[in-house]
């Protein structure tokens, strides 16, 4: 299961930053694939930088783009039946900078 996932994160990946035309989509960086037991869903993690607005257009974009993203991911990997993508917005990167900040002050009082 790990396998596929990290497969599909690089297939995933590689589609975002070069296959896809949808002025939507920013700076998208694909984080994390979870894939269910069944390999009959998968959560693929995106981190976007730039602020709320960028984040929402480009999951829009993503949304839109899923299908086609699905299908490439079939044929790249040569899978039967490829797992249904869901895009979810990452917070993981803006944490950990939020909980730096907070270190950071606290070390400097």
């Amino acid at each position: 299961m790990e396998r596929l996932a990290d497969q599909l994160r690089v297939e995933v990946a590689e589609l975002i930053a070069g296959e896809l035309k949808d002025p939507r989509i920013g700076f998208a960086t694909v984080t994390r694939v979870e894939v269910s037991p069944d390999f009959r869903h998968a959560r693929v993690l995106v981190s976007v930088l730039g602020g709320a607005e960028a984040q929402k257009d480009t999951m829009e974009g993503l949304a839109s783009a899923t299908g086609f993203v699905r299908h490439e991911v079939s044929r790249r990997l040569r899978l039967r039946r490829a797992p249904e993508l869901t895009f979810v917005l990452d917070h993981g990167p803006e944490e950990a900078d939020r909980i730096d900040a907070i270190l950071k002050n606290l070390k400097k009082e």
